[in-house]
Formats: structure tokens, C-alpha cells, sequence
């Protein structure tokens, strides 16, 4: 049972970590949508469309939002508990701040656990999602847009100019044109003004011409039975073809096996199954490389020398072939080592492929769980800080929370580039983060167990001035 202290500590969290949280994860989505802007504008998307993709986007970065949350709404909290001195008064009662951090400790270890949890299970299917959903967005072409004196040819059927409108359906001086039979025929239609509708289902584009002409070629270029009509018309209906600019949906299996869609469980085994094709390479390289050579069959046989005659003088492999032979004895070795340089590189390629596959795979086995016990290995940070500078609100601990995350990130992107460029082993890599701030953050807590000045202001001026005074003694 939670004393009524302990109840305070966790209420006085609860409110910063949501706060934090959805701000955090509100910002981490305009920094996507920053790097994907030009993907979205102009593509005519549905509103049901764009807020799919920022669910499942948000989703995806919840492991990262997280121990952001953790870290800042901790400052906050033990620093609004110092500036208000309920830290001075807990602490004369006899109450350690060890005692006093463990319920907030308890919730951490949920909030990692949850995040495990979430990490394992609704990531792999938010990232399938959000993935699919974005190339499918990027590659949708931009919407019919007519603008004036340009022409518009983004579809593959054919190109309209329009010389002025005068509403989003009445153009004036209009210009279409047609292709068709592999661009060897040329359809012009010119029309003084028109009225353009686009179907309800954005499917296709009705024009209503009026005034105008029709260039028509029938036939192929070249031969003399081609024919040119032209016709003049005082109202002619057209319809085009907009599906191509539509946006389709493309099935998630597609990218199903990728590995930021597999769960831990998933991930064993296709981190098993590469280990395997990798352990194959020998024979591969057995195989195709060194069976061309027939030498290759007397490899494990005992070390053989020829017996030397009596007078030989033989010193180069040259005098043992007749003159006859040497051209083409040349030409097949030419081939055989032509043709195994090609299996060897052949056999190269694939087990760096494989083995940067392996890599993958094993970066995102290793950063389910450092992402979640991120969340713990900050609160070790921020809850000793906090009580340590003793300033609430959001200045001091936002931006003591900022460069602390920063410097978690650039551990955690510089460890997995290094494990990508094949320099660390994942588990080094991976863990080089936890493994660096997890020292930082008991050393915090050891010096706001014991009441450091770490930061204050006063005691770096009184260290100044003894460290001054004793070169000053050495000096005279």
C-alpha cells in the first residue's frame, strides 16, 4: 500500500509525464511531417487518409517519446518539491530521498515495461502501416490542378492549356492535347471557352467544348495512307481518364518482412535462419569458386613432389608445355580464372548482403529493449537533477532535459551507425548509451543522496577562490 507520501509523489509526477508526453510526441510528428511536407501538398489526400497516417506514425514513435517524458517530467517534479522546500521538509522528517524516489522508481519500471510491451507487439504493425501508407503517398501523383497559360500533363493520356479562367468550371481559350499508338499520332482540340466538371468520384473529367476545332490523324506517320480530318464543332463533349492520379492502396504484405515489422519472437528466428545461410558461405565458395580448378580434388590428399630425374634443369613451369599447347593451355586458364574472380565476387556480395541483413535484424532485436529501459536509466538522471538545481517549471528542467536527451540520442545513433559500418559488435553498440548514462545517473543520485552542491552557483565561487588562494601561498 502506497503511504499518503508516496501517493503525493506519484500525482505530482502524473500531470508533467502526460503533459510532456503528448508534447513530445506532438513534436517528434511536425519533425516528420517537416522531412515529408513535399510528399503531402498538392496530392489531394483525404482528410481520413492524413490523420491514418499520423495515428499510425504516432504509434511508431511512442518508444521515442517516452523516455523524453520520463526524463523532463522527473526534473520537474523533484525540482518543484526543492523550490518549494517540501524536499527540506521530507528530509528533516527522517525520509531519505532514496525512499522517497521509490515509488516514482516503481512507475518507471511500468512505464519501461509498458513500453516493452507496446515496442514488441503494436510498433511492428504501426511501422507496417505507416510505411505502406507513405509510399503509397509518395508515390501518388500531384492532383489535377489547371493554372493559367501552362499546360497540365500529368497524366499519361494527355496535356490541357487553358488560357484564363474565370471560375473553378468556366476556362477560356482552350487547348487539348492527345496521344495515343505509342505518341505516333498526333489529336489536337482547340476550343474558344468550355466548361470543365470533375465526377464526384475524382475518377473522370467531363469537359463541355464550345467554338472550337478538332485536329485528327488516323494512320501511322510514314505511310502514305495517313489521314488528317479536321472538324469544327459548336459544342463537343470530352471525357479523360483520371485514375492515374488517384490514390491506391497497396497491400501491407508487401513489406511484411522487413525488420522493423517483426517482434522480438520474429526477429530470433530470422536472425537464426541468416546465421545459417551465412554459416553456408564455405561451401558456396567450395562449390563455385575452387571446384574450377582440378587441383581442388587432391586438396585432402598427403603433400606430393615429383621425384626429380637425373639432369633435370627444369626452372619454369613455361618448359614443361609444348609450343603447340601454350596458346591455348594459356586461354584456359585465362577462363578458369576469369570464371572463378566472378564467383568469388559473386559469393562476396551475397555474405555482405546477408550480413548487413544480420545487422538489421539484430539492431532492432537490441533496440526493443534499450528504448524501453531507456525510460528507467533516465529517471535515474532526472529525478536526482531535479532535486539537485531545485528549479521548477520549464525553463531550467526543459533545457537540462533537451541536452540530456540530446546526448542520449547522439549515443544511440552514433552506437547503431557503428554497428552498421560493421565497427561494433550490436549488444556494444546498441548498449552504448545504457551503458554510459547508467554510471551518470548513480553518481546523481549518490550526490543528491548526500546533499550536493553540484549546481549551485555559490560553491563553484567559494572553490574559486580556495584554489586561487592556494596558488596564491604557493606563488609567495
Amino acid at each position: 500500500m502506497f503511504r499518503k507520501l508516496d501517493k503525493l509523489i506519484v500525482k505530482a509526477f502524473i500531470g508533467p509525464f502526460i503533459a510532456t508526453f503528448f508534447i513530445t510526441l506532438v513534436v517528434l510528428i511536425m519533425q516528420f511531417f517537416w522531412l515529408y511536407i513535399d510528399d503531402f501538398v498538392g496530392k489531394g489526400l483525404d482528410t481520413h487518409v492524413i490523420a491514418e497516417f499520423v495515428l499510425y506514425q504516432s504509434a511508431a514513435l511512442v518508444p521515442l517519446a517516452l523516455p523524453l517524458a520520463v526524463l523532463l517530467s522527473s526534473i520537474m517534479t523533484f525540482g518543484n518539491l526543492g523550490e518549494s522546500l517540501e524536499l527540506v521538509a521530507i528530509k528533516s522528517a527522517g525520509i531519505s530521498l532514496l525512499r522517497f524516489m521509490r515509488p516514482l522508481l516503481i512507475v518507471s519500471i511500468v512505464i519501461s515495461g509498458v513500453a516493452f510491451l507496446f515496442s514488441n507487439n503494436i510498433i511492428p504493425v504501426a511501422n507496417l502501416k505507416s510505411r505502406t501508407l507513405l509510399t503509397d503517398i509518395m508515390f501518388t501523383k500531384p492532383a489535377f490542378d489547371l493554372r493559367e497559360g501552362v499546360f497540365n500533363h500529368r497524366t499519361s493520356d494527355f496535356a490541357i492549356k487553358v488560357g484564363s479562367k474565370q471560375s473553378d468550371s468556366i476556362i477560356k481559350d482552350v487547348i487539348i492535347y492527345e496521344w495515343g499508338n505509342n505518341y505516333l499520332q498526333d489529336n489536337f482540340i482547340i476550343a474558344k471557352s468550355g466548361i470543365m466538371r470533375i465526377g464526384n468520384n475524382k475518377r473522370l473529367l467531363e469537359i463541355t467544348l464550345k467554338d472550337g476545332w478538332r485536329y485528327q490523324e488516323r494512320g501511322n506517320r510514314g505511310d502514305n495512307s495517313t489521314e488528317f480530318i479536321r472538324l469544327s464543332f459548336e459544342e463537343y463533349k470530352k471525357q479523360f481518364d483520371l485514375s492515374s492520379l488517384l490514390f491506391n492502396r497497396t497491400a501491407d504484405s508487401v513489406n511484411k518482412n522487413q525488420h522493423r515489422m517483426l517482434s522480438m519472437r520474429q526477429l530470433g528466428k530470422a536472425i537464426d535462419s541468416l546465421k545459417r545461410e551465412i554459416s553456408k558461405t564455405d561451401d558456396v565458395v567450395q562449390k563455385n569458386v575452387i571446384s574450377a580448378f582440378r587441383f581442388s580434388q587432391y586438396l585432402d590428399s598427403s603433400k606430393y613432389e615429383p621425384k626429380k630425374l637425373p639432369g633435370d634443369t627444369i626452372k619454369n613451369f613455361d618448359e614443361l608445355i609444348p609450343d603447340s599447347l601454350l596458346f591455348r593451355v594459356n586461354q584456359q586458364v585465362s577462363g578458369i580464372i576469369n570464371t572463378s574472380l566472378l564467383n568469388t565476387s559473386v559469393a562476396a556480395s551475397d555474405y555482405n548482403t546477408s550480413r548487413k541483413v544480420l545487422v538489421s535484424h539484430e539492431i532492432e532485436w537490441h533496440r526493443k529493449i534499450t528504448l524501453s529501459l531507456a525510460c528507467v536509466v533516465l529517471f535515474l538522471i532526472g529525478a536526482p537533477l531535479g532535486s539537485i538545481i531545485r528549479k521548477g517549471g520549464l525553463g531550467t528542467p526543459l533545457v537540462a532535459a533537451v541536452i540530456l536527451f540530446m546526448f542520449f540520442y547522439f549515443l544511440n545513433t552514433t552506437g547503431e551507425k557503428f554497428v552498421k559500418e560493421q565497427v561494433l559488435d550490436p549488444f556494444t553498440g546498441m548498449w552504448l548509451a545504457t551503458l554510459v548514462l547508467t554510471p551518470v545517473g548513480l553518481f546523481l543520485v549518490y550526490k543528491a543522496v548526500r546533499d550536493s552542491q553540484l549546481l549551485n552557483n555559490e560553491f563553484y565561487f567559494r572553490l574559486w577562490r580556495r584554489i586561487k588562494l592556494f596558488f596564491d601561498k604557493i606563488k609567495n
